[in-house]
């Protein structure tokens, strides 16, 4: 099967709320499909049907090679669905935990055992087993959520930003749980609003308010943008930005904490923007071109009417 999940034409309301818009996308088998986009983009009602947890308005799509509208059902032995709140009993230990999901799954007995030394094994949850969930630190918590829902070897995995609020030292640990499980050929369709995950997918559907605002590899993405994309730190940043957006030559200015970037139309040496800034009074302290990040692709791609500052980590 070439594409573990496909999507075509998919919408989902709420009302007058129109939460995914005409969404389409495919994902290979094998792969890590990344969704990004801020909060209220669209990335958990997607996830939510995708999962056959919710039904789509209208449109198509198949996970595994399952109608997921027409058979919800049908596709739950061949996923795993861990949500925001994974549904983990506190007041059982890791052990229980897992062997309730096992009994959950109809996990044969005599593969169970194999398959717990394994999730032990990669998630370092070995020691912790007989520790309360409720004890565990957020970061065990994810891992010991994403063992439960690869318990049953599912071909598809749908999360909804794992690493929401994990320490840095455990985010990288699941990435690399992530990454093993798709060598082996599993098909990880992840949601993420961190950049920097984004950046580690194979492909990359970029979202905001229901509608993709593009999709391809995350390398491809960054080198789609034209003209040269400059940083510049200077004394007073808000009005560099501002001075920038009405400047002939500037596509788009934004902030970066105290750093302003700004696109350029052309490939062009960035000694006239500077002096124009000076020639307004401000202090230029440093100014260089860079490579566009994801963060940059996004935000460039976003309605200009809706930005005001990049966030690094939303």
């Amino acid at each position: 099967m070439p594409f573990a999940v496909e999507v075509d034409r998919l919408r989902r309301t709420f009302g007058t709320l129109v939460a995914v818009d005409d969404l389409s996308f495919s994902a290979e088998s094998g792969s890590l499909f990344g969704i990004v986009g801020p909060d209220g983009a669209g990335k958990t009602t997607t996830l939510r049907m995708l999962a056959g947890v919710m039904r789509p308005t209208s449109g198509n799509l198949r996970v595994a090679g399952v109608d997921v509208a027409a058979d919800p059902e049908g596709v739950k032995p061949k996923i795993a669905y861990m949500a925001q709140r994974f549904g983990l009993y506190e007041d059982l230990t890791v052990a229980e935990n897992l062997d309730f999901y096992a009994d959950l799954y109809r996990v044969p007995p005599a593969e169970r055992g194999p398959r717990l030394e394994r999730l032990y094994a990669f998630s370092r949850l070995g020691e912790f087993r007989d520790r309360l969930a409720g004890k565990l630190s957020g970061g065990m918590k994810q891992k010991l959520a994403l063992s439960c829902s690869l318990i049953h070897q599912p071909e598809v995995l749908v999360l909804d930003e794992p690493t929401f609020g994990v320490d840095p030292v455990s985010r990288r640990e699941l990435w690399l749980i992530l990454h093993e499980m798709v060598r082996e050929g599993v098909t990880a369709i992840v949601s993420t609003s961190y950049m920097d995950e984004a950046e580690r997918c194979d492909r990359v559907l970029l979202l905001d308010r229901g509608r993709a605002l593009a999709l391809d590899a995350p390398q491809a993405l960054q080198r789609s943008l034209p003209g040269t994309l400059i940083a510049l730190r200077t004394d007073r940043p808000r009005v560099a930005r501002d001075l920038l957006r009405s400047f002939p030559d500037v596509t788009a200015a934004t902030l970066f904490g105290d750093t302003v970037h700004a696109f350029l139309r052309e490939r062009r040496d960035e000694t006239e923007i500077v002096e124009a800034l000076r020639e307004h009074g401000l202090v230029v302290e440093d100014t260089r071109a860079i490579e566009p990040s994801l963060e940059d692709v996004f935000i460039h791609l976003l309605d200009p009417s809706v930005d005001e500052e990049a966030p690094h980590a939303a």
